[in-house]
């Protein structure tokens, strides 16, 4: 069971490498999990979890966490990405099977916003809503 273990170079460790992906990288919700994703200029994708005392106590960060690990060894994406899971409540409840669905789904997501131009990403559009009528 050793070996299933994710190695040091598989985790981002550092409070600045985990502030860099939530202030530049990609950002997606998904109905489990929230995951940032920013390019880490490695040959490796590498894994932070974002377990916080509001989830529960420690037993259920725990459990989350090895969750979120277990999705990460068994999908792993392409070289060079950090991915930060952020794991929500309903992640605690949910089947390991629509947890994998989230994730990949999640993903998918993420690359298909970088496919399109970068004139119709969401980020940059004005949200607001139109002035009602009077």
């Amino acid at each position: 069971m050793g070996s299933e273990r994710l190695r040091r170079a598989d985790r981002v460790r550092r409070r600045t490498e985990f502030e860099r992906a939530y202030d530049t990288g990609i950002r997606i919700h998904g109905r489990f999990m929230m995951l940032f994703v920013v390019p880490n200029g490695g040959a490796e994708p590498r894994l932070g979890v974002a377990a916080t005392k509001k989830l529960g106590s420690a037993v259920v960060r725990n459990r989350a966490k090895r969750h979120a690990r277990e999705l990460f060894r068994r999908h792993r994406v392409a070289a060079g990405l950090d991915i930060i899971i952020v794991p929500r409540r309903e992640m605690l409840d949910a089947s390991f099977a629509s947890l994998e669905a989230d994730y990949l789904g999640a993903l998918e997501r993420r690359d298909r916003e970088r496919a399109r131009p970068p004139s119709q990403h969401r980020r940059g559009t004005d949200r607001r809503r139109p002035a009602p009528r009077v």
